[in-house]
């Protein structure tokens, strides 16, 4: 149900933006939260940043100040725009969109910060 877009290749301190759709219409989508989570190598996965319905953004201690999540409601698009990238930054990014009655997650998107 939903796409995510945005992964590459990129050196450390460079920039990535990273992009979650839906596939079709979301019912309630006004009222979902929305965030992304990655998985880095043998690790589990954990919550980087969430936007919630009224528009408070929370983020891991780890990502403070160097990551912003957005969002487009004319398109319904969510970002990950990710500054000052690390090599510990390097993982599978997931989209999730969830609310009380649904659960959505995008198919995640390779990010790997190296020299």
């Amino acid at each position: 149900q939903l796409q995510a877009s945005g992964g590459g290749l990129v050196q450390p301190g460079g920039s990535l933006r990273l992009s979650c759709a839906s596939a079709g219409s979301i019912f309630g989508i006004i009222n979902m939260y929305m965030g992304w989570y990655r998985q880095a190598p043998e690790k589990q996965r954990e919550l980087v940043a969430n936007l919630t319905h009224v528009g408070t953004r929370n983020y891991a201690d780890s990502v403070k100040g160097r990551f912003t999540i957005s969002r487009d409601n004319a398109d319904n698009t969510v970002y990950l725009q990710m500054n000052s990238l690390k090599p510990e930054d390097t993982a599978v990014y997931y989209c999730r969109w969830w609310s009380p009655w649904n659960d959505y997650w995008g198919q995640g998107t390779l990010v790997t910060v190296s020299s």
